[in-house]
């Protein structure tokens, strides 16, 4: 089923110049960019887009983690796209993460681990309108190549 999702690159992925090879994964697994954006998000905005976990012990150190540079904010779509990137991105603690995927290969704790994306399709539709309005999220046809073109 095609499906879109939500996914941020952290503020350490960008520091570090991570965020094109970061792209270039979801893009190579077929998800289709629908909109990007680089910004450096104040800690308030990261407070709201992360209220859920409000009260929680980690959630003063998560608001200070992101905002504390750029991060870049996608809307991807494709097929299973939920699951497939959060696949890509593998487990949230990088220990644990499987060899080849994002947080394996980049990410050095669980509490820096230079990915988030949306876990289901209410977090996707609410993280993309969180970030993004509706005229920013770009239709187009992904061909298979560069000769497609």
């Amino acid at each position: 089923m095609i499906e879109c999702t939500f996914a941020i690159i952290k503020p350490n992925a960008v520091r570090s110049a991570l965020a094109g090879e970061i792209l270039r994964r979801y893009e190579t697994a077929r998800y289709r960019l629908l909109a990007m954006k680089l910004v450096h998000p104040t800690r308030e905005k990261i407070a709201g887009f992360y209220a859920e976990h409000e009260g929680r012990p980690f959630f003063p150190g998560l608001c200070d983690f992101m905002s504390s540079g750029p991060i870049v904010v996608l809307a991807l779509e494709g097929e299973d796209a939920i699951a497939g990137v959060r696949a890509l991105n593998g487990a949230t603690d990088p220990a644990k993460a499987s060899p080849g995927t994002i947080r394996h290969a980049f990410g050095p704790t669980m509490g820096s681990n230079v990915v988030h994306s949306s876990d289901s399709t209410e977090s996707a539709a609410r993280e993309i309108s969180y970030w993004f309005s509706p005229e920013e999220l770009v239709q187009y046809t992904m061909k298979s190549s560069l000769a497609d073109v």
